[in-house]
């Protein structure tokens, strides 16, 4: 995610030019940073059209993605033990 000049974007290379923040490819995180810690990390208070379309993009993520991370985490532990 970087900040240009007139819009908030999002930059999965992580190469765009401006401030930039990192998100997991998870809906849960992408809940909690238009919340507001997006505009926070990013020092910039975003539009209803920026918002709109990370919102769309948030759409796409996996919802299970959470599960699965833990669910993998677990596995680890336990072979682990």
């Amino acid at each position: 995610m970087v900040r240009t000049e007139d819009s908030v974007q999002i930059d999965p290379s992580g190469k765009l030019p401006g401030r930039g923040a990192y998100l997991h490819d998870r809906k849960s995180c992408w809940e909690t940073g238009l919340k507001g810690r997006l505009e926070k990390a990013l020092n910039v208070s975003m539009t209803a059209q920026n918002k709109s379309e990370l919102r769309q993009f948030m759409e796409t993520l996996d919802d299970n993605a959470d599960e699965i991370i833990q669910a993998l985490e677990e596995t680890s532990d336990a072979e682990l033990s």
